[in-house]
């Protein structure tokens, strides 16, 4: 037998409030975590959408049939006799830092096999199509734990541009929970962050128009409690305090930051995205993911989008343009620097940093895609899409470094070992290094009671 549902502000006490984009601050107190003890403060996730080839990176198969083999040569890493490939050369270096998680797999047909579908299970934690739509992992962190830097949302995406971010979804929780994303380019020299200027009014008339809004919300329809009206206040105090606290800027100023920093991440958008979810932990933001696949532009022409969906020529030399085109034409080969050259530099670069900052003590980091690649080439000399085995990768908030866990067969398509884990086991293992206890459940407008995850349990190798 549930308890109770809690009780909960009507919908029409959610008013807008001129700063269009900044609901995704707390809206009223959070439900208490309970659960274990909390082994992180904050999750970054690297989310590279499209399907990332775990046999020419994290899990190199030179077993494999000539014929499908990566041309990627196994290097040494950090972890005594284990072998990436020569494309995560940085990240081999680092190694000793992370867990690699070589046994992902995605057992139900048809859902995770979409990328649509599948990014949405990644942002979830659940399988989509279900009788409840269910929020992002990041909107139920915000819902149970609040924020923890009150001029920042709680729940960010880095850029949040890629045609994927429509995945995102608030579900069935209050609009303060939805995820702010960035927008743009942030390896742009002009980039900023839209909605976060006072569009010409400066910081006293802007704060005489709260404050005459404040004396009138007396009389606005649709308050009806005593406790509505706090709730209201209180998601308009703290969009004040985002748009006139210089404490938000500094957040996402990335010229603020060293040029030997920058250039360690890489100067691309890539490499400037992961640097920018670092300093959004940094400054106290409890969840953010980096969606860095970048649309196309005249800048990288045909495959700037640094897309991993490699169905055509993935081991091309340039962009995969090729002849008649296919589902995949137009990306970078994954040898190239737009593909595994950036995201080897900034995810080695990121690791290191956070390391030496102390950040690594209380952030997890995972880094994610939605599915793998098969283990045979197709006759475009592509990949297509996997879900029976990929890799994940995670670091920090107690989680062993230099570890491997799992085993996939000698082609790299099918996981052989017993720990076989799947999408609701990666948000089982979120939850609890929060903290948030899954058997206290969430309740949608009618009172349903949704258990988080309910499926998933916490990875026991990620301590």
């Amino acid at each position: 037998m549930f308890p109770l549902p809690p009780p909960r502000p009507s919908r029409r006490s959610f008013l807008a409030f001129g700063a269009a984009g900044l609901v995704s601050l707390r809206g009223w107190q959070p439900l208490a975590a309970s659960g274990k003890k909390a082994k992180a403060k904050s999750v970054l996730v690297l989310f590279e959408q499209g399907g990332l080839s775990h046999m020419d990176t994290f899990d190199p198969k030179p077993e494999a049939p000539l014929e499908h083999r990566s041309p990627f040569k196994p290097i040494a890493t950090k972890i005594p006799g284990v072998q990436f490939t020569e494309l995560c050369a940085k990240t081999a270096a680092v190694a000793d830092k992370i867990t690699v998680v070589r046994s992902m797999t995605q057992p139900k047909s048809g859902i995770g096999n979409s990328h649509p579908k599948g990014s949405q299970y990644i942002f979830s934690g659940e399988a989509p199509g279900g009788p409840e739509e269910m929020p992002d992992i990041g909107s139920v962190v915000s819902y149970r734990l609040g924020t923890a830097a009150r001029h920042l949302p709680p729940y960010i995406m880095v850029p949040g541009t890629s045609e994927q971010q429509d995945n995102t979804r608030l579900g069935f929780l209050p609009a303060p929970h939805k995820v702010f994303k960035t927008g743009g380019r942030p390896a742009e020299p002009e980039w900023t962050v839209p909605n976060l200027s006072l569009a010409g009014v400066d910081a006293g008339r802007f704060k005489d128009r709260t404050d005459l809004l404040s004396n009138l919300d007396v009389g606005i329809p649709g308050i009806e409690s005593a406790k509505d009206a706090r709730t209201l206040a209180g998601v308009r105090d703290q969009a004040e305090d985002m748009l006139t606290n210089p404490a938000t800027r500094k957040a996402f100023d990335l010229k603020a930051e060293s040029a030997k920093t920058r250039e360690a991440y890489g100067t691309g958008h890539r490499g400037q995205c992961y640097l920018l979810g670092r300093k959004l932990i940094e400054a106290g933001v409890r969840f953010v993911t980096i969606d860095c696949r970048e649309p196309s532009s005249s800048k990288f022409p045909g495959g700037g989008n640094m897309n991993w969906d490699h169905h055509d020529a993935i081991y091309s030399e340039k962009d995969t343009n090729i002849k008649g085109g296919g589902p995949g034409a137009g990306r970078w080969g994954i040898g190239t620097w737009p593909m595994m050259g950036s995201t080897d530099q900034a995810y080695a670069a990121l690791i290191a940093d956070m390391a030496d900052r102390g950040l690594l003590a209380d952030t997890l980091v995972c880094l994610v895609t939605e599915f793998g690649r098969t283990p045979r080439l197709n006759d475009r000399k592509g990949r297509d899409h996997w879900t029976h085995a990929f890799t994940f990768a995670f670091a920090g908030a107690g989680v062993p470094g230099g570890q491997v866990v799992g085993e996939t067969d000698k082609e790299g398509g099918y996981v052989v070992s017993p720990n076989a884990y799947t999408i609701e086991d990666y948000a089982a293992t979120i939850y609890e290094k929060l903290g948030i206890d899954r058997e206290k459940p969430l309740y949608t407008p009618g009172g349903r009671p949704i258990v988080p995850a309910k499926d998933g349990h916490a990875i026991p190798e990620l301590g």
